[in-house]
This record gives structure tokens, sequence and C-alpha cells, in this order.
């Protein structure tokens, strides 16, 4: 798994986390998240390679996202809840897996793999709306 690394493109114009094409899979520990990972292979998992944050960038760095955002119209969208909900497990010791699935044969893998690990909240982040994949 690579570390995280936060790019442009996973933003909205205001700057909250908003990687469209991802979901994105909080587990309680490092081991589980490991465990996703060999379960994704072993399932033939075949996109990019996982991205694993630990619960100091989910802090300090999603977290950031949300209270950069500079946009004066309030948002429609629950991507600030999504990143409070994330902040909170995090404070907890949970970790993130964050798992590039573009379409919904790709999310559909990354559910079977998610459901074989213990985790605590999953989001799938497509255009316009983040999907609860619990």
């Amino acid at each position: 798994m690579r570390p995280f690394s936060l790019e442009p493109r996973m933003l909205t114009l205001g700057g909250v986390f908003y990687p469209t094409g991802y979901v994105v899979v909080m587990v309680p520990t490092p081991q589980d998240a490991h465990q996703l990972e060999q379960a994704l292979n072993a399932g033939g998992f075949q996109d990019e390679e996982p991205m694993l944050l630990d619960p100091d960038t989910i802090l300090q760095v999603l977290g950031h996202t949300v209270r950069n955002d500079t946009n004066p119209l309030p948002s429609v969208g629950t991507e600030g809840a999504t990143i409070h909900e994330y902040e909170r497990l995090a404070r907890d010791g949970h970790h993130a897996v964050m798992i590039h699935a573009p379409n919904k044969k790709d999310s559909d893998h990354v559910m079977e793999a998610v459901h074989t690990v213990p985790f605590s909240f999953a989001q799938k982040y497509r255009l316009l709306v983040i999907e609860d994949m619990s």
C-alpha cells in the first residue's frame, strides 16, 4: 500500500476533500488495513495501488481541508460532515484505506473485500454524491 498524497484533483473548488471515483474505508487498526489490501489482491483487484491514511494524516490533512473552505456559500453536500466522521474515528485510532474504484463493477469488487475485514465506515465518492457503502 502506498502512503496517501493529497492531489488537487481530490478537492472541491472550495478546497474540501472529495476524491471522485474513490472508496474510502475506515478500519480500526493498521493490521485491518493490510488485511484489506491482501483481500483486494486475492480477489484480483487490478486498479491502482490503495493508499493508507494514518490517524494523524486524517486529522491534519483531511481535517484541514474542511477548515480551509473559503467558499462563502453553504454547501449542499455532505463532504464536511463526512470529514468530521473520519476525524472522529481517527481520534480513536482508526486508519483509512483509499481505493480507486471508478465504476460500479470496481466498487462492488472493493466492497466484497471490505466485508472480509472489520471496518467502521465506507464511503464512495461519485460525481456530486457521497454514497454510504456500509
